[in-house]
């Protein structure tokens, strides 16, 4: 934690107001996530409606981030990656306070897909870091906004159970709608227009998908490397604390307190990863991947052997040190690559190929969950990250014939 407070004191004032503003929000909206199934329930729906909108309210979101992300990061680089994080704040103010008037289930997935299709905040975000720094320290940047992500979210489900302890789950979502509100304005009055900020005119200066992942030969194979790699991890999402409560007799507080250390260990590795890889060249970046890969392949196995609780807590943790060297530092890589006019483009799309792979992974692991059984999630999750191993490695192998033939990747 030393290392990251150090990072975003030396990258600058605005960056801390804007790692406040990503603590604040994602800390607010995170503050019902874990309630959301006893909410439903008290519905009196079906077993199978229940099962359906259980899934639902987590996966329309993600959906309407994966719809909208890439219009909203073309919009960004012509009118601004600032008025796009505004834009996204206001949304998830007004979706999160008529989430907390409403008291039908089908309602609640409509506006939770809404809430996604018009928010979509990290991606320009992300962007936007990039401008105010003039692009120096962007794996540094990009690590520390997945630690405020992160922080935020373990942060706000505390805060939410206390809330609910207290008053009711409408107030949940009325206090996260205010305090997003107040963000809004925060982030209107207070972040600075970049200097360089430059707003292009034309029709023709709206990329298309194709286009944008056309630019940089290695681009593709890192939306693809990037998606694998966090779609393994989302696996687990649903079958976690089954398998937890099946496997340990673990009790809740032992399930929220094993699900809470991979946060943890992300905080705290994301930041040591960024500074070990500060300014690496991308073959050694990609010769990194490969040995996370294994690594998170290898930890995944023992995760799903080992019968102890203490270990498997410990491998927890390891984990999600072992994961801070992969969203943030790709990303970083990503951005690197991407010319400055098209961040928001790109990081959109990023973001898009980032909720679909989520999506993607809890699908698996709910399908494996259901007709294979809990026992086969750990070896699944293993044989994905094998699967991003050798991914990494096929990149890292075109990166280095490409510098053996003189070609600029």
């Amino acid at each position: 934690m030393k290392a990251t407070a150090g990072a975003i004191r030396s990258i600058g004032p605005a960056f801390l107001l804007l790692f406040a503003l990503q603590f604040i929000s994602m800390g607010a909206m995170e503050m019902s996530g874990p309630f959301w199934p006893i909410q439903i329930k008290t519905f009196g729906t079906t077993q199978s409606i229940f099962s359906l909108a259980s899934i639902g309210v987590y996966v329309c979101p993600m959906m309407g981030i994966s719809l909208t992300s890439v219009f909203w990061g073309r919009i960004g680089d012509r009118y601004g990656n600032r008025l796009m994080m505004v834009r996204a704040l206001a949304g998830l103010a007004i979706t999160q306070l008529l989430i907390a008037f409403a008291h039908d289930v089908w309602l609640i997935l409509a506006l939770r897909f809404l809430q996604g299709a018009f928010a979509g905040y990290i991606a320009p975000a992300q962007a936007y870091s990039v401008e105010i720094t003039d692009g120096r320290n962007r794996t540094r940047l990009f690590a520390c906004l997945q630690v405020a992500t992160n922080v935020g979210s373990l942060v706000g489900a505390f805060l939410g159970g206390l809330i609910l302890d207290a008053a009711s789950f409408s107030d949940i979502n009325l206090i996260a709608g205010i305090v997003c509100g107040l963000c809004t304005l925060i982030a209107w009055l207070m972040l600075p227009v970049p200097r360089n900020q430059r707003v292009p005119t034309g029709i023709s200066q709206i990329q298309t998908r194709e286009s944008i992942t056309a630019k940089h030969p290695l681009i593709s194979g890192l939306f693809w490397l990037t998606s694998m790699l966090l779609a393994s991890r989302m696996v687990l999402q649903v079958p976690f604390a089954l398998y937890m409560m099946q496997v340990f007799g673990a009790r809740h507080w032992m399930v929220g307190f094993c699900y809470g250390l991979l946060a943890l260990g992300f905080v705290i590795g994301a930041p040591l990863w960024a500074r070990f890889l500060k300014d690496s060249a991308k073959m050694n970046i990609l010769g990194w991947m490969i040995i996370i890969s294994a690594s998170c392949a290898l930890v995944s196995t023992v995760a799903g052997l080992t019968t102890s609780i203490s270990i498997f807590a410990f491998i927890y943790l390891v984990w999600g040190a072992l994961l801070g060297g992969t969203t943030p530092v790709l990303l970083a890589l990503i951005s690197t690559l991407t010319p400055v006019d098209r961040q928001g483009s790109v990081l959109g799309l990023a973001q898009s190929c980032q909720q679909a792979a989520s999506i993607a992974g809890i699908a698996v692991g709910v399908g494996a969950m259901q007709f294979l059984g809990l026992q086969t999630v750990f070896p699944l999750v293993s044989t994905l990250y094998t699967l991003s191993l050798f991914l990494a490695l096929a990149l890292w192998f075109k990166s280095r014939k490409a510098l053996k033939e003189g070609i600029r990747l």
